[in-house]
């Protein structure tokens, strides 16, 4: 057959057009975050694409207006961090060259808070009431190629208590630009499951939805695990167009993900038009297995696991909402460290580097999405029980009925294919918005309703005092409901759970049936009367007190899957008086620092033997001494009741230093998870101990010592050898500061943290943890630093400066890398000490 010359070059050209597309990935996500222009002055004309925004600051993005304003007594509230609101504008320009006018362009939003009007061009795209979910505008048919385009941004946080917490304001998360083919998969157009998995095989279910096409479409799917290794293919699949793309894969010998070893995957899929690339998208996604039972509690990848989880609210201590993902490494790193291997994204949708971070450390989440549905929440106030909230401190309610499907479909969508993800909670104590339950059935005094004189989970006897009570037409469970098939209708891989704060109330009224896991807030005295009434009913601690009873009653009970304390880091908000900024009635405090309960809990939850020390005066002692010549004392401990706020949320009064007043009586506190603790008084002992004595009661070993000057020391042994110890001393004046930081290397891309604590020593080495200087920090190099904090709930000052008032001796400086590489150096000055300096390298 005779072949012409022109149709053989025509050939080549065409494999050649073709081969050179596959090199250069026609689709680009552009990093959307610098040079965005700022305002908080009111003017509409901002809009208009010809606006003179020359006075405007300029900014980077993630951007919170709110904590670089700072904290103020006045025109401010408790529930959100003493911290204002307001209206806010952005605007930023731009340029698409004229080579992209055939593509498909559009803009994608991580989180803006909240009631988020965007325009383009003067066009306005659309608005957002919602703070926290991920969302995205379409720009193609309003841009102007090889001119200048303005997107501009209106951010109306003017009620700044319409949360119980801390929120920040603005453009908070990152944006991105996107550029694709007409024909291309949409965001959030790829879902990933693995329905059949063993050790030696698994299957990988690839769904893929593609728009804008009506021909022929091919997809070739490959399958790279984390060596950047091809373990499995398929090419030129046929995709009807008519329907998503649902295609499986076999893995043999699969890598699972889990919590000790979180092995990761990525499919990439590549799209074809007639044989030509016109898309290519990479998901990450992890290869495990989950199931929660009733009896065994929860699986993963076929084994029991007990959740030893924290809540967790977004915003990030001194940095406010406005957190990259390298805070979040730090902080997820931290919480690892002592034993916590999930987090309940409380109580709303969270970052999506977060979600990231959880994938690459291991961290089961539970995804929440709403803390109030229809009926508000009382935000202005401390309570243990909030009722509808006045007109003004409404929020999100306003907008629920309207709103809610979209944003929790958007949020299942966006985070579905992350295997961190392990359940969705629908809601966290809703019950509380409904005030005839709470007043006809109240847990904290049962006996003021006698006609309700049933125990707390007979359904039966309480559901038709429910049913007359809400006139037989109960939206908390109609809503419940509806909430629940929503999330059945985007994903049927995981399961629904709520955090009930009234789970007899809930599984009377029907409530309880709407999800698969039943969470319980607060309610450890509920497990087994609700395992014995619904034992089909797979049961979590949803939000729990930070204490040793809390987590005795999950551990003692395989049924329960697990728990999740309250918190796992400080946050701010939902405090008061002025100037407590927020709570620290968590693991770790605002900066970083672990506090004396994170070190009890990793004695519960690390297996690493482990002894550490505290002291408290016994005159201020939750514990009591019955002679005080003779020294004898009653360690035994009797919790107040249930309801006493301050006992349960905080955490026993002690201080993390030796020094008081000489005799003065001091109860010494041991936490360990060794079998003995032997506690020294300058090299006297004054006794040993057995951890078996107190496992049944607080699991704290406890001395009575006369104060003197000098060193205390714990020794921990197993099998009668020492295997940790712990000192405290006492001591002088401040001679040392000594520099950490927990990475000497970062990133050049303007967004890499790292996170530099201080610490004040006396002459002798001995860390003081009760005289507070002010310090200054110094930075010499590309690096800016951002944030300064002490860790402190009562710290108000600002945190965008140099310099700080140290807490228990210590403080925390952020430092951020730009886009130049080089050297760093960072020191600490106290008066006329200067700390020996930290080397950074920005590569």
């Amino acid at each position: 057959m005779k072949i012409n010359f022109y149709t053989l070059l025509a050939s080549v050209l065409l494999l050649f057009s073709c081969a050179k597309q596959e090199v250069k990935a026609p689709r680009t996500v552009e990093d959307f975050n610098a040079n965005w222009k700022f305002s908080k002055e009111v003017q509409m004309e901002a809009t208009n694409p010809t606006f003179d925004d020359r006075s405007w600051q300029v900014v980077q993005l993630p951007h919170d207006w709110t904590i670089l304003s700072g904290y103020q007594k006045e025109g401010t509230a408790a529930s959100t961090g003493f911290t204002t609101g307001g209206i806010g504008w952005y605007r930023k320009s731009f340029t698409i060259p004229k080579t992209d006018k055939e593509k498909n362009i559009w803009i994608e939003f991580d989180g803006i808070y909240n009631n988020t009007t965007v325009w383009i061009n003067g066009h306005k795209l659309g608005f957002r009431p919602n703070g926290y979910v991920s969302f995205s505008y379409n720009l193609s048919d309003y841009l102007r190629f090889g001119e200048k385009n303005v997107i501009a941004v209106k951010v109306d946080h003017t009620n700044y208590v319409d949360s119980r917490w801390y929120t920040g304001s603005g453009i908070y998360r990152d944006v991105r630009l996107v550029k694709t083919s007409k024909t291309h998969i949409p965001q959030w157009g790829v879902k990933i499951t693995t329905p059949y998995v063993t050790n030696n095989e698994a299957i990988v279910q690839i769904a893929t939805k593609v728009a804008g096409s009506s021909k022929t479409i091919t997809m070739d799917i490959n399958i790279i695990n984390s060596e950047n290794q091809v373990v499995a293919k398929l090419k030129d699949l046929l995709f009807d167009t008519k329907s998503q793309f649902v295609q499986k894969i076999k893995i043999s010998n699969p890598k699972l993900w889990g919590i000790a070893n979180p092995n990761l995957y990525a499919a990439e899929i590549l799209v074809k038009e007639n044989g030509v690339l016109v898309d290519k998208v990479t998901e990450s996604f992890g290869i495990r297995s989950i199931e929660f039972t009733a009896d065994k509690g929860f699986l993963l990848n076929g084994k029991s696991v007990k959740i030893k989880g924290v809540n967790l609210h977004h915003d990030a201590g001194a940095v406010g909402a406005a957190a990259t993902k390298a805070t979040w490494e730090y902080r997820i790193k931290k919480l690892k460290s002592i034993g916590v291997n999930a987090i309940r994204m409380a109580h709303n949708p969270h970052s999506p580097l977060l979600m990231e971070v959880c994938d690459e450390q291991g961290m089961l989440v539970m995804n929440e999405f709403f803390d109030e549905w229809h009926h508000a929440k009382d935000k202005n106030k401390t309570c243990l029980g909030c009722d509808v909230a006045k007109e003004g401190d409404k929020g999100y309610s306003k907008v629920f009925l309207d709103w809610a499907e979209r944003d929790l479909k958007s949020l299942i969508r966006r985070d579905y294919n992350h295997p961190s993800v392990i359940m969705w909670s629908i809601g966290n104590e809703i019950e509380w918005t409904f005030p005839y339950y709470s007043k006809a059935y109240d847990e904290i005094n049962p006996n003021a309703i006698p006609y309700i004189s049933v125990p707390e989970f007979d359904a039966e006897k309480i559901k038709p005092v429910f049913d007359k009570i809400s006139g037989g037409i109960d939206s908390l469970a109609l809503v419940a409901k509806q909430l629940s098939k929503w999330v059945k209708e985007e994903d049927t891989t995981r399961p629904v759970t709520c955090g009930s704060v009234r789970p007899s109330i809930s599984m009377a009224t029907g409530y309880g049936d709407a999800v698969d896991v039943m969470g319980f807030n607060y309610r450890p005295h509920n497990y087994d009367i609700a395992h014995k009434t619904y034992p089909n009913k797979p049961i979590i601690g949803s939000e729990n007190w930070v204490a040793y009873s809390e987590w005795k009653a999950v551990a003692d009970r395989e049924f329960v899957a697990g728990i999740f304390m309250w918190t796992g880091f400080a946050y701010i908000g939902e405090a008061g008086p002025w100037p407590r900024k927020g709570l620290n009635i968590s693991l770790f405090d605002f900066a970083g620092f672990k506090n004396p309960r994170g070190h009890f809990f990793e004695c519960l939850w690390k297996p690493t033997p482990k002894v550490y020390m505290v002291t408290t005066p016994a005159s201020e002692s939750e514990f009591s001494y019955t002679n005080k010549e003779g020294w004898k004392f009653n360690m035994q401990y009797t919790a107040p009741p249930v309801w006493n706020k301050l006992r349960l949320w905080e955490w026993y009064k002690v201080n993390e230093y030796w020094d008081y007043k000489t005799q003065e009586p001091i109860v010494v506190q041991a936490y360990t998870n060794c079998e003995e603790a032997e506690l020294f008084l300058n090299g006297k002992s004054l006794g040993k101990q057995q951890l078996s004595s107190v496992v049944d009661t607080d699991h704290i070993l406890k001395w009575l010592v006369p104060y003197t000057k000098g060193e205390l020391k714990v020794v921990g042994y197993n099998n009668g050898k020492i295997v940790d110890e712990y000192m405290l001393a006492t001591t002088g004046k401040v001679s040392k500061i000594k520099l950490s930081v927990d990475k000497t290397t970062l990133l050049a891309n303007a967004y890499d943290v790292a996170h530099v604590s201080i610490q004040l020593y006396d002459a002798d080495g001995n860390a003081i943890r009760n005289k507070e200087q002010e310090v200054r920090f110094e930075v010499e190099g590309n690096a800016e630093l951002v944030a300064v904090d002490n860790g402190w709930e009562m710290n108000v000052a600002p945190h965008n400066t140099n310099k700080v008032i140290t807490h228990k001796g210590r403080a925390l400086a952020i430092v951020k890398s730009t886009k130049e590489k080089g050297r760093v150096t960072i020191c600490a000055k106290v008066g006329a000490i200067t700390s020996a300096p930290i080397i950074l390298n920005i590569n």
